[in-house]
């Protein structure tokens, strides 16, 4: 559920996030409204599609998406504007198209930044996952709610143990696979301009 969850926000996002660093003066605006969305509680989107959508894996889904698009988004939008004039200058001295420049330089240099938005989503969502239970979402939100309802402590623990080290451990891969983005030597983009 968190994978699909994350694909579907994945394509959703960085389309937004490319937007926003080209909209101009609108941005303020739609960066303003992309923030709004990401302060609103997990359990409230999950809430909120009750209605809209029924129970099971389709709210779930949805809900999960909505919370993993903003930071995706929001970090989309900082590592393309992050990327530094001079470096453009310097493509667009050596004959680049704009399209040549935002392929083979801006993209390539925001993607650390863009990854970092990524690996926050992935944990928030993995993370989240756990409260579709409450709406018959499945997975390991349904094994805690039981164990609650059951009073089973064991239960319980093991639940929430594994949920958190599925979180801690999906951090540490991505943020070994950012550190390798941000540090790398060769680097695409330095290595054509």
């Amino acid at each position: 559920m968190a994978g699909s969850a994350l694909a579907a926000a994945f394509a959703i996002a960085i389309p937004i996030g490319s937007a926003l660093a080209r909209a101009g003066v609108a941005r303020s605006a739609w960066l303003s409204a992309v923030g709004t969305a990401r302060v609103i509680p997990s359990l409230a989107v999950l809430a909120l599609m009750l209605p809209l959508i029924g129970i099971g894996f389709a709210p779930s889904f949805v809900a999960l998406t909505l919370l993993a698009i903003p930071p995706i988004a929001i970090n989309t939008d900082l590592g393309l504007r992050g990327v530094p004039a001079a470096m453009r200058d310097a493509a667009r001295g050596l004959g680049m198209t704009d399209g040549q420049i935002r392929r083979r330089v801006d993209w390539p240099l925001a993607l650390p930044v863009v990854f970092s938005g990524i690996r926050i989503a992935t944990v928030e969502v993995i993370a989240s996952a756990t409260l579709a239970g409450f709406i018959g979402g499945g997975g390991l939100g349904e094994y805690i709610i039981n164990a609650l309802a059951s009073n089973q402590m064991g239960q319980l623990l093991e639940g929430s143990a594994s949920v958190a080290v599925l979180a801690l451990l999906a951090d540490a891969i991505l943020a070994a696979i950012e550190r390798r983005l941000a540090f790398s030597d060769t680097n695409p983009a330095l290595a054509r301009v």
